[in-house]
């Protein structure tokens, strides 16, 4: 059994910016694990720019960011294994990887760093009727049959559900010469980001139909068009709203999932609200020296809060393996209020704040002109105007360890969205 400091399961931007954070830390002994086979994990189908504004202060492709932490990973050579697939972790913090080259791998961690990213929800969790034909992909599929093969899925579009992979593939589609008739969501609003429905629907004239979805697919050997029809308020149908749209593709964009096979493996406790590990301050789950960061812990808008994220989570499990790592004062809850739908942390020791501690969360439905709200038990100490609030956009606020002066007995912090 082989054994290091830090293993780092997973070589997407979550995985490279805690290896380099861990090893800016002075940690020699880290390895990363990586089931494709190269570094950089979903950013090297994302051709589009828009990446790195936060971190970089410029616009990069999804490659040209990931390079910038595959170079740094190269320069500070820190080990890594490509067509690795980890298919065990325990609570002792040993891990089975199995590859050609090595066979099945044993290796025993002081410290890791869950950074599994996530995957897309397929057609089968959607319940949809209708044939099952050629033509039905999720949308990272059409991303990555356009951008990595070289292969155009389809020339006549529908796409379900108006996440930002989606929105970006409509986008991407009608610059490969393909027709994307519509976009249909079944939310009253957008679940992706403002920017990208601008940029990648009303650019080029895609209608986006709200509170639709599809009820049927038809075709044999190939979908030849689906049904679509108007939900209500409970996302029940409405009769007589059903309408049939011709189409030879039907590209999903209906939510992503967290990864997080391995860590139920383990048994560490999943959130029902984000479907990632519970995890305090340090990014640390309950079992002391494991880790989680990125898309594996929940799911972000924009890889620059992934980054910031993965560089906490390697920098803390490196102070963990050197023996610097103690967690000071009272453990308080984080709890998500009217309005919010979860909060990461879940919970933090009001004597490790540092300079402060970002809580990151989403909120539960579009909110104009309302406050974002943060009490420390039943006082209010923090009261933000907020113009405008949509669950497609991640929200960040900042305790303060001012905050917690002369409250030594908080027993629970709650984040909420109210009206004045």
């Amino acid at each position: 059994m082989k054994e290091y400091d830090i293993v780092i399961i997973g070589g997407g931007p979550a995985g490279l910016a805690a290896a380099i954070s861990a090893r800016e830390e002075e940690i020699e002994n880290i390895l990363i694990l990586e089931r494709e086979d190269k570094l950089g994990g979903i950013l090297n189908q994302c051709i589009h720019n828009g990446f790195g504004l936060h971190i970089f202060k410029e616009e990069l492709t999804g490659p040209e960011y990931a390079k910038r932490f595959i170079d740094k990973v190269l320069k500070l050579n820190i080990p890594y294994k490509l067509n690795t697939m980890v298919i065990d972790f325990n609570r002792d913090k040993i891990i089975t990887a199995v590859n050609e080259e090595d066979g099945l791998l044993e290796i025993k961690a002081k410290a890791v760093v869950l950074a599994m990213g996530c995957r897309e929800r397929p057609r089968g969790a959607l319940n949809i009727p209708g044939s099952r034909c050629a033509g039905i992909l999720t949308a990272g599929t059409a991303q990555k049959y356009v951008n990595i093969k070289g292969y155009l899925p389809g020339k006549k579009i529908v796409v379900l559900g108006s996440g930002d992979i989606g929105l970006i593939m409509a986008r991407r589609m009608t610059l490969e010469g393909a027709k994307v008739v519509e976009v249909d969501e079944l939310l009253p609003y957008s679940s992706g980001l403002k920017r990208n429905i601008v940029q990648c629907l009303n650019d080029y004239n895609i209608p986006l139909k709200l509170s639709h979805t599809v009820v049927d697919i038809k075709g044999k050997e190939r979908v030849e068009g689906v049904t679509v029809a108007q939900v209500d308020e409970n996302r029940n149908i409405i009769p007589g709203t059903e309408e049939f749209v011709s189409c030879d593709t039907l590209l999903l964009s209906v939510g992503l999932i967290p990864e997080n096979e391995l860590t139920r493996k383990a048994n560490i406790e999943i959130s029902g609200n984000t479907g990632g590990p519970m995890v305090d301050e340090t990014m640390e789950t309950e079992i002391p020296g494991v880790f989680a960061c990125g898309n594996v812990l929940h799911v972000h808008d924009l890889v620059d809060f992934v980054t910031m994220e993965s560089m906490e989570a390697g920098k803390n499990a490196a102070r963990y393996v050197k023996g610097m790592y103690e967690k000071k004062g009272e453990v308080v809850e984080l709890t998500a209020g009217e309005g919010v739908r979860y909060t990461v942390p879940v919970w933090v020791h009001t004597g490790n704040l540092g300079d402060g501690v970002d809580v990151r969360f989403r909120v539960s439905n579009v909110y104009r002109d309302k406050y974002i709200s943060v009490y420390f038990d039943d006082v209010r100490i923090m009261h933000l105007k907020k113009r405008i609030l949509t669950p497609g956009e991640m929200e960040t606020i900042r305790l303060k360890p001012a905050f917690f002066k002369d409250r030594t007995d908080i027993r629970k912090i709650t984040i909420k969205v109210e009206g004045e």
